[in-house]
């Protein structure tokens, strides 16, 4: 049986193993700033209950971006005076997006009830509640510019497909706004990278989109350099942070799932972009490489968390089990 002193030391020396290893400082306290304690569990339990998010998530993370940021390109390009179809094509894309995302966030929940019952109240200080209401009013100002376009309605889709901009930005990026509120500590350490990471992705996979449907023109191309050259900064910054916190997107399976999802959406689509600007193949070929990456970038980002609310210090594991 150890005695008090035996417990101590042997605290001690752990202390110390961690601080030599840049885990913690000399008073154990974490140098991230992560809301995680020091110790990766309670009796045997996550500290942080892991999420339990499906296929459905990234899918709906996917396609709510994917349409939040083409009905800004639609608004954008009309005010542009580009070419109708160019509108057309970016309204519809966002219509099918908003089509899309309400079935799957409805599957995530389980019954369609949870979802009518977050809209009984609107709350801003909840990431949930501004999105569940901005999806409803995405999928409704959609489907009305469409509509209203096909019924010659000129004035009443312009007006619809005004509210879906504004609406479509909050789309596009308020999925990262509500990862990094939570207390699981991947997110909460990327909370002002991840709005403005999901934007740019969306970014590019509306792009990519409107590329695969032939749109070549040179602003459009520009949005998806810019949004390339973007992802490829956000994944040197993921690699340059060394933080514990920051581990599930650097090590084991959500980190090559990271490094993977990275590749499609910055470097590769960057280099075809630049070829592209006189090559519609080598667009083609960047738009396809866009949205591989951002579809599975998302599945990573949920992965990563996963896998650090379940095991935020994996490196401990064996000491504590000696104890």
């Amino acid at each position: 049986m150890k005695t008090p002193d035996q417990f101590s030391e042997k605290r001690l020396e752990q202390l110390r193993e961690q601080a030599a290893l840049g885990r913690v400082d000399a008073k154990g306290i974490r140098p991230s700033g992560s809301p995680m304690p020091a110790t990766p569990s309670y009796y045997g339990l996550p500290i942080v209950k892991p999420p339990v998010w499906t296929w459905e998530v990234p899918l709906y993370f996917f396609a709510g971006g994917a349409a939040g940021a083409s009905s800004v390109i639609a608004i954008a390009a009309q005010l542009a005076g580009a070419s109708p179809s160019l509108v057309r094509d970016a309204r519809w894309i966002a219509a099918i997006g908003a089509a899309a995302s309400g079935p799957l966030l409805i599957l995530d929940l389980g019954r369609p009830e949870r979802f009518l019952n977050m809209l009984r109240v609107f709350k801003p200080q909840s990431a949930m509640s501004v999105g569940a209401w901005t999806l409803s009013v995405f999928g409704t100002t959609t489907a009305g510019a469409v509509i209203a376009e096909m019924l010659g309605m000129k004035r009443i889709g312009d007006a619809s497909a005004l509210a879906a901009a504004l609406s479509g930005l909050v789309m596009s990026t308020y999925t990262g706004v509500l990862l990094g509120a939570t207390a699981i500590p991947v997110w909460a350490a990327h909370a002002k990278t991840l709005p403005i990471h999901f934007g740019a992705s969306a970014l590019a996979s509306a792009t990519a989109i409107l590329t695969l449907r032939g749109h070549g023109e040179q602003a459009l191309n520009a949005l998806a350099l810019a949004a390339a050259a973007f992802e490829t900064y956000t994944g040197i910054e993921i690699e340059s942070d060394r933080s514990i916190d920051s581990e599930p997107l650097r090590l084991g399976v959500t980190g090559t799932t990271t490094r993977i999802g990275g590749f499609f959406s910055g470097p590769l689509p960057l280099v075809l972009r630049l070829i592209g600007i006189r090559s519609k193949r080598a667009r083609r070929a960047a738009a396809a490489s866009a949205l591989l990456g951002s579809l599975i970038t998302r599945v990573a980002w949920i992965e990563a968390g996963k896998a650090s609310a379940a095991d935020p210090r994996p490196h401990l594991q064996g000491s504590q089990e000696k104890e």
